[in-house]
């Protein structure tokens, strides 16, 4: 039987390569870059996932650190525990926490052709959907519930912009004369 062409080829050094790079390429794909930066202040490199984890108060695996409630035929429910550390670094936990609970803020805002829109669907029609699809500046053809969600989304995104555009409807126009 024949052998396969390259088996028999001798092996050369490629000068082109840098090793050093390359070496540096791969402890960087083995260590990936952790994003969250109090886990990533209080990691350490010499220990295991598992064992720098625990340490912190973490969970590896949810599924072995929750309790299962386990049927058995008796009746009578047995709760299985996973095994349980020791915590050397509960700053990591309540820094977390304090993270978390921190109120957040809702960054949504709409374009000015859409808050242009609603405003002028809101002025000619007030609260008639059907008219508000009918209109002829309705271009993309929106049907009364689409309109609304729009509107809604305005009142939504821009409650003070809103309120004061409902105040300035409210407010009688002066004549002139």
């Amino acid at each position: 039987m024949p052998k396969a062409k390259k088996s028999g080829k001798r092996k050369k050094f490629n000068y082109s390569q840098n090793r050093k790079k390359l070496k540096k390429q791969a402890i960087k794909k083995c260590n990936p870059r952790i994003e969250n930066s109090q886990i990533r202040n209080a990691w350490d490199d010499k220990k295991t996932i598992a064992r720098n984890l625990q340490e912190m108060g973490l969970a590896l695996d949810p599924n072995r650190t929750l309790p299962i409630m386990k049927k058995s035929l008796l009746g009578a429910d047995k709760v299985t525990k996973g095994p349980s550390g020791i915590v050397t670094k509960p700053y990591v936990i309540n820094q977390l926490q304090e993270e978390a609970d921190r109120p957040e803020k809702d960054v949504k805002t709409l374009s000015t052709d859409l808050i242009e829109y609603a405003q002028y669907m809101i002025r000619e029609h007030t609260d008639d959907f059907k008219a508000m699809a009918r209109d002829e500046k309705n271009y993309y053809q929106d049907t009364p519930k689409q309109i609304q969600r729009k509107i809604n989304e305005y009142k939504r995104c821009h409650p003070e912009h809103y309120s004061a555009f409902i105040n300035s409807l409210a407010a009688p126009q002066p004549m002139v004369q």
